[in-house]
């Protein structure tokens, strides 16, 4: 008897379990039915189009049911697998949205999910967290260092957070040669992934190959890992996307999964087209105006003429052979006429030495843009100067201001970037109180500000020095996120190699008193600056501020003189109340001084900066400094001079001398 109940229980039990196997394939998704959410889309062809032409926005797709992943004798998770094809189209070639994820979730809905670096999966709160029960393969094309992106071309997989466990560049291997080939994501070309999870060996295994190629033997990616405890017994399967700044479409054109077993094969010949990214259909003004033409075609003619000629001066452009190979970011003169409606006053966002601001809404996508006229009276080094351009556009990080391109018109150089809806930072430090910020949107500014110049200086492929660091160069996005901007005064040099020498430019209060004695920038003299702007925005006043006719405030000698007093939260802006947390208040006005030492090698790198706002490591004790005859000194044998000596960093080397900080700053105005 107890061995027919056994017999009969086993029976039950792989019933159960076949019963729950799901399996389904889409070749296209014509008549689909997949729960869609955010601007995901079906296409009248029958593509999953998950993104469509609107900037910071999110799309998910998920197959309608609950999957069960689980064997419901030991809690194991089964073995699944899944392919599909898909496509990522950009208005730019080199720039493009964030990407896209196939994900298992225990929640379809994903509330407060934000777009952009977080695919719609996760926010800054619960980013990284074990309650949240995802798994998700990215094919990502942003590179985000808070995450620890390796690239901007990458496939990952990512365990309830963005930060993959392990990542590989995209490409794959091929069979016979066993040689890698690359591939890039954002080439709208269509590819196909393979993601496998084997139950016995737990280990998940992620190919990728470009469409119409068989599946690589070697997959791109492995990770052995034991999906039970992150996987509930019950999960949604699908797709989710998001956009950045730039317009981009992630398309899904077939896809199959399958519980226990290989994923059923897609026909690739029944999948949709992509849709065509040419140009926009001619309208039929020609046809309808040509009976009028044609009546009038003595005084069309002499008209056509003059127009023409007026339009070919009003529009005219300066493009020389050697500009032909940046052509992706060079912009048409008429496109930013007509997005800044003529450059007219009421679109002016500002003016300052280098050129003045304008806002623009490019006729072609729709984007919005800042558009920057700068004077160039000289054709001298300009084919260098627009290769620097070029080469900053490819500056990709969220605390720098997107340079998106240029155009050269007569003696003038227009410079495209990103717009940012909320402005430059130092209206809401000087025009009070009509608008301020709190100090928790101060603190996250200038973290911000910190990991943009350390992307400048260590992680791009060339150091960029910025050169002019201040509060009136940061801008704010819709968010209140601080973006580093204005890189007219940048210069770029490799690595391990001196920055040329150049006549001084910079604004008074920030340059360093190395930079005006020898002409030479340097991330040092970023760092003078970044000290300058801690101490600007912590303390609500300009680094140089006129008292009287014969005598100026230097904001780093008061900000000091209260710190020797013992009070140097006395220094702090006003407008901030009593909201503040004193510990980071009292960090960014020490760091300020410590950056706005005038011995270059006494002052910290910037990595060093980024590790102390974020606590990463422990701000060390500033002890004994003093008063000399001349005027507010860092005494050399201590204080100041045990910080730097504290690290093994090439920059904390000490100095064997005393320095003013008024000296430095008067110095640094000459």
């Amino acid at each position: 008897m107890c061995f027919r109940l056994a017999i009969l229980l086993t029976l039950l039990i792989n019933f159960a379990t076949a019963a729950a196997d799901v399996d389904f394939i889409y070749n296209g998704f014509r008549s689909a039915n997949l729960s869609l959410d955010g601007i995901a889309e079906f296409t009248s062809n029958g593509i999953l189009k998950l993104t469509n032409e609107t900037r910071q926005q999110k799309g998910h797709a998920f197959y309608p049911q609950l999957v069960n992943f689980k064997n419901p004798t030991n809690g194991s998770v089964f073995s699944f697998s899944t392919t599909f094809v898909f496509a990522i189209v950009s208005e730019y070639p080199t720039l493009s949205g964030h990407g896209i994820a196939f994900v298992i979730t225990a929640s379809r809905g994903l509330l407060g999910a934000l777009p952009s670096q977080y695919f719609g999966l996760f926010n800054e709160s619960n980013n990284g967290n074990a309650t949240n029960h995802v798994v998700a393969i990215e094919l990502d094309t942003i590179q985000n260092n808070e995450f620890a992106d390796i690239n901007d071309n990458h496939v990952g997989i990512d365990i309830n957070g963005m930060k993959s466990d392990t990542s590989f560049p995209s490409g794959y291997y091929e069979d016979q040669s066993h040689q890698f080939t690359n591939l890039t994501l954002i080439s709208g070309q269509r590819m196909q992934v393979w993601v496998e999870y084997h139950g016995l060996e737990k280990r998940t295994d992620v190919t990728l190959a470009p469409f119409n190629v068989p599946k690589p033997k070697t997959p791109l990616l492995s990770l052995s890992r034991d999906l039970s405890s992150i996987v509930n017994k019950e999960m949604y399967v699908g797709f989710s996307s998001s956009t950045g700044s730039v317009l981009t479409s992630h398309y899904v054109l077939g896809w199959s999964f399958k519980i226990n077993g290989q994923a059923q094969e897609l026909t690739l010949s029944q999948l949709p087209k992509l849709p065509r990214s040419g140009p926009r259909k001619r309208t039929r003004l020609l046809t309808i105006g040509l009976p009028l033409i044609l009546v009038s075609l003595v005084l069309a003619a002499v008209s056509g003429v003059v127009y023409f000629i007026r339009r070919k001066r009003k529009f005219a452009e300066v493009v020389e052979d050697w500009e032909l190979e940046y052509g992706p970011h060079r912009f048409k003169y008429k496109d930013l006429y007509i997005a800044t409606k003529g450059f007219k006053d009421k679109e002016l966002l500002g003016a300052g030495g280098f050129g003045r601001v304008y806002k623009g809404i490019l006729p072609t996508n729709k984007l919005e843009v800042a558009v920057k006229r700068v004077s160039h009276e000289s054709r001298q080094g300009m084919k260098e100067f627009v290769a620097e351009i070029v080469s900053i556009g490819r500056l990709r990080h969220r605390n720098l201001v997107q340079l998106l391109g240029y155009c050269r018109r007569k003696n003038e150089l227009l410079l495209v970037y990103d717009y940012m809806p909320n402005g430059s930072l130092d209206k809401y430090l000087y025009d009070q109180p009509k608008v301020t910020l709190n100090w928790r949107q101060r603190f996250k500014v200038m973290k911000g500000v910190a990991s943009g110049l350390f992307y400048l200086h260590e992680e791009w492929e060339q150091v960029v020095i910025h050169r002019d660091v201040k509060a009136s160069n940061v801008l704010l996005d819709g968010e209140l996120n601080g973006r580093l901007g204005d890189f007219g005064l940048a210069r770029l040099y490799d690595h391990g190699t001196d920055p040329q020498t150049t006549h001084v430019v910079g604004t008074l209060g920030y340059l360093a008193p190395e930079h005006t004695r020898t002409g030479k920038a340097s991330p040092c003299t970023d760092v003078f600056a970044f000290g300058a702007f801690l101490l600007e925005v912590a303390c609500g006043r300009r680094p140089i501020e006129a008292q009287s006719q014969t005598e100026d405030i230097i904001l780093v000698d008061w900000v000091y003189s209260c710190w020797y007093k013992g009070d140097i939260l006395e220094a702090k802006d006003p407008n901030l109340g009593i909201d503040y947390v004193a510990e980071e208040v009292e960090l960014v006005l020490k760091l300020g001084l410590i950056c706005s030492q005038s011995a270059p090698e006494a002052r910290p790198t910037m990595r060093h900066v980024v590790q102390f706002l974020e606590r990463d490591i422990p701000f060390p004790e500033i002890s004994s400094l003093s008063l000399s005859s001349s005027g507010l000194t860092f005494a050399h044998r201590e204080g100041f001079d045990d910080f730097a000596m504290s690290y093994t960093s090439p920059i904390y080397k000490g100095f064997s001398h005393s320095s003013s900080v008024a000296e430095s700053l008067l110095s640094g105005g000459r």
